[in-house]
């Protein structure tokens, strides 16, 4: 651009009525990582409104829109030795074609930065998105409802699946997977069977809506492709699954092709789903359950495969441990977070692929509705099983759901059996305490309010109450640890024996203190106890400081034995 097309961008700018998230006005701010972040965030702003650039301009102030002029060099700044333009593209991720254009503007010095709108994923700076909030500029994931917003945005860039699949024909499909599809089809649409029956493959597949004018889509091939037909795809799409031992060395390993239609049978068949038994209350016989439930392990699948983003060349992946099933996909798992939908209750607004989905829906593969995460949630604790982990990486786009095949805390388990009418939220907030994850103290206190667990952040567990009532009383105490007393006693009675490092009553108490406590946390209460007994004057140190130093009984710790005696 010129300096007069650059000087009318610009009064159209300063123009505007309204304030843009996709337009930031600065006087002489040069640092260069604000910069850096400004660039991740008007791109993805620009993305949002459906801008096709946004833009950072200095020399402006910003809340006036008074033309100061700048100080600002863009093509001679540097950030050490590496010019600020190089620095800048270095860390964005994807790479931003960003423009800097210094000039003149009603006799001042300006510098008007022109930023592309985020195409295809958010803009990142140094590993971190970040987005607008009318003049604040925040992190992206901070912001849940902005976030699935933008992917909304993004994503209505085309659907990979529903693409013609160049030159493939109906003889490019096989057969086993097509009478397959028929018969789902027909149990989907029982009013239709007669008439499904009576269909050649070209009308069945365009009753599907996987063809256009008598060309096949991907996702057609997707579901219905010989193995060999992979060809007409960019990349040949597979599921894999891998067997390993608790090391994590791989000791079997099979790759399925296409048709994907018939590989959740095929890998089930592969899965070891082993018997579990458990004692129900107010019995001796022990209840016996599969490791995993087939309804569970199918839809986990049949979600991996069609929320997959096939433009990022790789495989669904199950891998089987000796107690658990990992399931990973590539892409942004669009619903924003497994919390919110469950909470909420509501249907996803986006879905990856939807030529594939609404498919894969008439063949009851999978519910778009929204549904399938939450029964996969509430089938998991009908069985009285831990709940699905679903592992959300944003920065490496893939989604990995790990289902666990055996009872990690019998007292949870008890509780579900005996709480049926504990909310989804609940159990789901209870299962991540019994995993040791951590929660919020707003969550911790809902928790408390129906005596649910105990303990301060982060070693929460069952409480006292919940404890009695299941007969776990060693446990609980294993949990929670004694009052202080108790451990102040030990370490008076061991100094009445004779002088001692820490050390020593690191090994007399370490044992004693609750079980929830890590190493290192168990060491610092240890330390923290001995320093408030010295500070009552019962104990004290010589004048070495540290774990070197060694601990003697002063006479009102011996005051304090002989109390507790007489008491």
């Amino acid at each position: 651009m010129n300096s007069g097309e650059l000087t009318l961008l610009l009064d159209r700018l300063l123009a505007a009525s309204d304030e843009h998230e996709w337009v930031e006005f600065k006087h002489n701010n040069d640092e260069p990582h604000a910069i850096g972040e400004y660039l991740s965030a008007l791109a993805n702003a620009a993305a949002l409104d459906g801008e096709p650039f946004g833009y950072l301009v200095w020399g402006i102030e910003n809340g006036s829109r008074q033309v100061l002029g700048t100080r600002f060099k863009p093509a001679s700044a540097k950030v050490g030795a590496q010019l600020l333009d190089l620095w800048l593209h270095q860390y964005l991720r994807p790479k931003l074609d960003f423009r800097f254009d210094a000039f003149d503007y009603r006799g001042l010095p300006v510098v008007l930065l022109r930023v592309p709108a985020a195409v295809g994923q958010p803009v990142s700076f140094h590993e971190v998105e970040y987005i607008r909030i009318h003049s604040a500029k925040v992190k992206l994931a901070s912001h849940s409802d902005k976030e699935a917003r933008l992917w909304a945005r993004l994503n209505q860039r085309g659907d990979w699946s529903a693409e013609l699949a160049g030159a493939a024909t109906l003889a490019d499909l096989d057969p086993a997977a097509l009478a397959e599809g028929r018969q789902r089809y027909a149990e989907k649409n029982p009013h239709l069977a007669a008439e499904v029956a009576g269909w050649d493959d070209a009308t069945f597949i365009s009753k599907l809506k996987l063809s256009r004018g008598g060309q096949l889509t991907r996702a057609a091939l997707l579901l219905f492709g010989r193995d060999e037909a992979a060809q007409y795809l960019p990349l040949p799409p597979q599921v894999s699954w891998v067997l390993k031992d608790a090391e994590g060395t791989a000791l079997d390993y099979h790759h399925f092709g296409l048709p994907l239609l018939r590989v959740p049978d095929a890998l089930l068949a592969r899965v070891r789903n082993l018997t579990v038994r458990y004692l129900r209350p107010g019995t001796l016989f022990p209840t016996e359950v599969p490791q995993y439930d087939a309804w569970v392990i199918r839809e986990a699948l049949h979600n991996a495969i069609a929320h997959q983003d096939y433009g990022l060349s790789a495989r669904v992946n199950v891998v089987e441990l000796p107690e658990q099933l990992v399931f990973s996909n590539a892409g942004r798992f669009l619903p924003g977070t497994v919390q919110e939908l469950l909470a909420t209750d509501c249907s996803p607004e986006q879905y990856r692929n939807p030529c594939l989905t609404q498919a894969m829906v008439a063949l009851k593969m999978i519910d778009t509705i929204g549904s399938g995460i939450r029964r996969m949630y509430i089938e998991q604790r009908k069985r009285f099983f831990p709940l699905p982990d679903y592992l959300i990486d944003a920065a490496q786009q893939r989604v990995e759901v790990r289902l666990t095949g055996r009872i990690l805390d019998e007292r949870y388990t008890q509780v579900l059996m005996q709480q049926p009418e504990l909310s989804l939220m609940d159990v789901f907030l209870l299962d991540k305490v019994q995993k040791r994850q951590p929660i919020t103290g707003d969550e911790a206190k809902a928790l408390r309010g129906r005596k649910l667990i105990e303990g301060r952040s982060p070693n929460h567990h069952v409480s006292a109450q919940v404890a009695d009532a299941l007969g776990q009383q060693a446990q609980y105490l294993l949990d929670k640890g004694f009052e202080k007393d108790f451990y102040l006693m030990w370490v008076l009675k061991r100094l009445r024996m004779g002088d001692c490092k820490r050390a020593e009553l690191e090994r007399l108490l370490l044992g004693k203190l609750p079980e929830v406590l890590s190493a290192d946390q168990k060491r610092n209460k240890v330390k923290n106890l001995l320093a408030e007994m010295s500070r009552k004057a019962l104990i004290t140190a010589d004048s070495k400081r540290g774990p070197g130093a060694v601990w003697r009984l002063l006479p009102a710790g011996l005051d304090r034995l002989a109390a507790e005696a007489g008491a």
